[in-house]
């Protein structure tokens, strides 16, 4: 994802926008630049392909001094990777522009802007924007209220930062589905779409809401809501350790991480969703053009990232009506596989190295599309400078940061709505799902860092229920339909973690064998969202029951499950039946949590285990 860095001060800033991109690395890019109004009272920049060093290597050999300035991480989302469509984007010298997020209407914007002679120097959605500025800063005369005119005829994701040689006392911004953070100093201030970026100048940020137009000068701030309305926005001191590297307030890094899930989730939907849509193009430049070709999808991943792909499956054939394999990395790559007509090829990892998922992307891409291989290649993962997103065609970064526990978390459910995503996305380009259903998801996705957040205030009743594990070695987990593959993921994070041995069936299956354990010492673990699967899945249950099984059952609310006997009824927040499988996977992961520090295992460090397997 990009990143954008402004400063406005009485020093030279230059270092400070450099130090800000290189704390953005993390979030992936393929170009960098910055642009500063220089002592002569002019707009320059400088703008390279590549990493941030390329870009400092430049800025040495031909130096650039300002006050006041913007820098910016581009990942490609409209034009290939390049110098020219790099940012910042200049209109004439006298404006610059950084933008995060995907102008949907840019097209259309850029004809209009052609014939008032706009020339367009670059392939990217984010030049019209600046054209759009220049325009009404013509009409205008001021920067704000050319930014506030402009804003209404942008349509899409953006996070914007905006200086003018005209201007010269103020640095502007705007947010509307992409994150933006102004830092607090003394006689400057700053600007960046993550609070990283800026703490080696401040510890005190304000965090702009979505709508909000900003005017940052050296001796304050000026903020504006959606509806226009001057506002005052909350500063907030930051405290260190408050990210990956400390575990804060919590005991382990899993459990921070668990609890992290709600503020993940938002992040990586942020900029990737249109008022009832999803934005294409966050998948990368070719997106559009790929997935209307794409008649079938094989996903390919190893462990927690495999069973996000078995969701994936369910939602890929009721929604966009493609048809999807999922299958482990490890058996994948040594096996003869016939591949389907325009196949797209699906790898998800959380660290983007993971050996066996590598190997199988590189097997794929040995195949031409012509001659049996496959369509393109996309990749669903959490760290942007891995092999993975190197060599795949497209890409999805998801949010989660640095994920310390060896037992994922934040990264299973941030992959899952990445999954979802790229499902809408493709049910939108095929015209195969429902425009009325996929606005009602796009809604519910915005719903889901608050639904998460509703799970994880179970966590009390949780940590009563894992003492029902305390004395037992084995259990068995229960799901139908979707909700199979996170009764796999429940049992693989009790298995890594607590060290009992766990297994997941789907609960169709329990008189095909799994029902011979069944006893009083093999507690039955069960998810039970209120769908159409449900009544069979209570006739499951009772099958349990009968051979005094121990149920644990984590059902909607409006499921009418109760409390019985040797049944224990987690009731919980009611969410879309097709986003369930991303809440009910919050309960099993504190479960499993619970059940290790009863335990005493090694939570973060489970034995023979580690965070990324680059091996086989």
């Amino acid at each position: 994802m990009c990143g954008i860095v402004g400063a406005i001060a009485e020093r030279n800033i230059t270092p400070v926008l450099v130090e800000g991109l290189k704390r953005l690395e993390y979030r992936g890019y393929d170009s960098a630049g910055v642009a500063l109004l220089t002592e002569q009272g002019a707009l320059d920049r400088r703008r390279r392909v590549g990493k941030v060093s390329e870009l400092q290597a430049a800025l040495q050999a031909e130096p650039l001094a300002g006050r006041l300035g913007i820098a910016h991480t581009r990942w490609a989302t409209h034009g290939a990777p390049s110098e020219r469509n790099a940012h910042p984007h200049f209109s004439g010298q006298e404006l610059a522009v950084v933008h995060n997020g995907i102008i949907e209407n840019h097209e259309e914007l850029r004809e209009r802007l052609k014939g008032l002679g706009y020339v367009f120097t670059s392939d990217t959605d984010t030049e019209t924007i600046v054209h759009l500025l220049e325009h009404k800063l013509q009409q205008l005369g001021d920067l704000s209220a050319a930014l506030k005119a402009a804003i209404p005829e942008l349509h899409g994701a953006y996070g914007l930062a905006v200086i003018s040689a005209r201007q010269p006392d103020r640095l502007l911004a705007a947010r509307s589905g992409s994150p933006l953070v102004i830092g607090l100093g003394l006689g400057e201030n700053f600007l960046a779409s993550d609070q990283l970026a800026l703490r080696q100048v401040t510890d005190r940020f304000m965090y702009l809401e979505e709508g909000d137009i900003a005017e940052i000068r050296r001796d304050g701030v000026q903020v504006w809501d959606a509806a226009g309305n001057p506002v005052q926005r909350e500063a907030v001191q930051y405290h260190e350790g408050a990210e990956a590297a400390d575990k804060g307030e919590y005991r382990h890094f899993m459990l921070k991480e668990i609890h992290e899930q709600p503020k993940v989730v938002q992040r990586t939907l942020e900029g990737r969703l249109g008022s009832d849509h999803v934005l294409v193009q966050a998948f990368g430049p070719q997106a559009a053009e790929l997935f209307a070709k794409v008649k079938n999808v094989q996903i390919v991943a190893c462990g927690t990232s495999y069973h996000a792909g078995m969701v994936a499956r369910y939602w890929l054939e009721e929604l966009a009506g493609i048809p999807c394999q999922v299958e482990v990395a490890s058996e994948f790559r040594y096996r003869k596989v016939v591949v389907q007509p325009d196949t797209l090829f699906v790898s998800v990892s959380q660290s983007g190295e993971t050996a066996d998922t590598l190997a199988a992307l590189r097997n794929a891409k040995e195949q031409a599309p012509g001659q049996g291989g496959y369509l393109a290649s996309l990749v669903i993962c959490n760290v942007g400078t891995s092999s993975l997103v190197r060599e795949s065609d497209l890409c999805l970064l998801t949010q989660a940061g640095p994920e310390i526990g060896v037992a994922s978390t934040k990264a299973f459910t941030t992959q899952l709505v990445g999954l979802m995503l790229l499902t809408l996305a493709l049910g939108q380009v095929h015209g195969s799902l429902d425009k009325a259903l996929a606005a009602e998801l796009v809604d519910e996705l915005r719903r889901l860092p608050t639904r998460l957040g509703e799970a994880l205030a179970m966590d009390k009743t949780v940590e009563k229920i894992a003492e029902l594990f305390a004395e037992k070695h084995h259990s068995l987990f229960l799901g139908r339909g979707a909700q199979y593959p996170v009764a796999m993921e429940g049992a693989l994070k009790l298995k890594e973690i607590s060290y009992i041995h766990a297994e997941a069936y789907p609960a169709g299956e329990l008189k095909h064998g799994p029902l011979a354990l069944v006893d009083a010492d093999m507690p039955v673990v069960t998810v039970a969202p209120n769908n159409e699967l449900l009544e069979k899945l209570k006739s499951n249950l009772q099958e349990v029951r009968a051979r005094g099984g121990e149920l644990i059952v984590f059902a909607d609310q409006q499921a009418g499950m109760s409390n019985g006997e040797g049944t224990h009824v987690v009731a919980m927040p009611h969410i879309h039946d097709l986003l369930a499988p991303i809440l009910y996977t919050v309960p099993l992961q504190l479960l499993s949590y619970y059940v290790a520090v009863l335990k005493g295992t090694d939570v973060d460090q489970p034995r023979n285990l580690a965070k990324s397997v680059t091996v086989e």
